[in-house]
């Protein structure tokens, strides 16, 4: 008998009108119907081709050969004998990252750069691995040298830098790893109209057109933002996507989880971030997977897909879907979450107006 076998490295998530077949080892998704899937599910149950068939019938056989032969020309799986199933085991759906903290943002202000070794001590010793720098407004060179010298000698496996348009910003960029190569991305915002050619930097550069001016600018969701990523597949299987080890410092030296969300947990003038980390409730977001929010568990994309509670629709309701969010899972279709009129009431909640009528 005749066996078919999906490849370890792909995972299979259904959605309410189509799944998705994640190819984690190319980085990549293909969608299919749920019928599909259904017949996949079987095939992993280890029941045979032929036994398929005869649970549903001969008038779906060719069907089900098209389905089979589709995942085997795409290299989703192998055909197999019985006894070969046991040679791929399933992929281990646990997430583990060895240290306390994995993402740390800070909005640049005066009294944050005046702290700021006594932060990056903190994060040091909490084993963080990735920083971002956000400025609302110009910088001086020598306030990004100053964060760049600070980190140069840290653990931190990247250093993302979003800073406004100025020409000394454009200036500087090719001298940005003789002060520090962890810099693996900079953004540029407010730089409508300017020359955008930058072809000196090692890491990629994003220009903006438009000023951000707090972090309500965050939150998005959409295509461009899907990641099939095995670690970050697997941290939105067990934990938050956006929130989980992610802690921050606002412009005012409040710690939070995200400088967007209003809760904090002590000041980084009398409070360290391991302290803050203690605190009964700062945890509360970190384990709110997308198979627990309401229409994101309906989703075919959730897996792929990142989080947002500081922005969601209902804010009476922590497991509300995001706000920025276009999509239906249930027909598939996308449409612009800010002209929605369901929306409107928690985009007047959030103050998001101005922000809307800068982006559109």
């Amino acid at each position: 008998m005749l066996f078919f076998k999906t490849h370890t490295n792909c995972k299979i998530f259904r959605g309410s009108n189509r799944s998705i077949i994640l190819d984690i080892q190319r980085q990549d998704y293909t969608l299919i119907p749920n019928s599909m899937f259904d017949i996949i599910e079987l095939l992993n149950k280890r029941k045979s081709i032929n036994d398929i068939k005869m649970i549903y019938g001969l008038e779906n056989e060719q069907i089900i050969d098209e389905y089979i032969e589709f995942l085997n020309s795409k290299e989703f799986g192998l055909y197999v004998d019985y006894e070969e199933f046991d040679f791929f085991p399933e992929m281990n759906n646990t997430f583990e990252i060895p240290s306390n903290l994995s993402n740390f943002v800070i909005e640049i202000s005066a009294f944050n750069i005046t702290n700021l070794k006594k932060i990056i001590n903190s994060l040091e010793n909490l084993m963080c691995r990735n920083i971002q720098f956000i400025a609302y407004e110009e910088l001086e060179i020598n306030q990004i040298k100053n964060i760049l010298t600070l980190t140069k000698n840290s653990d931190f496996m990247s250093i993302e830098l979003i800073v406004h348009y100025s020409e000394e910003i454009i200036k500087f960029i090719k001298d940005i790893d003789k002060y520090n190569f962890r810099v693996t991305e900079l953004l540029i915002h407010n730089s409508k109209n300017r020359n955008k050619i930058i072809d000196l930097a090692s890491f990629p550069i994003t220009f903006l057109d438009y000023k951000i001016n707090n972090f309500s600018h965050c939150g998005k969701i959409g295509n461009d933002y899907f990641s099939v990523n095995k670690e970050k597949v697997l941290e939105s299987l067990n934990h938050n996507s956006c929130l989980n080890k992610k802690i921050a410092i606002d412009k005012d030296g409040n710690i939070k989880n995200c400088p967007a969300i209003s809760q904090s947990f002590g000041n980084i003038k009398n409070t360290t971030l391991e302290e803050a980390l203690q605190h009964k409730d700062f945890k509360k977001y970190w384990n709110i997977t997308k198979d627990q929010i309401d229409i994101c568990k309906d989703c075919e994309f959730r897996h792929i897909c990142t989080d947002c509670r500081a922005y969601i629709e209902d804010p009476e309701n922590q497991y509300s879907k995001p706000l920025k969010c276009g999509y239906d899972p249930y027909t598939n279709q996308w449409e612009e979450w800010s002209t929605n009129p369901l929306k409107q009431k928690a985009i007047q909640y959030y103050g998001m107006q101005e922000l809307i009528s800068k982006t559109d």
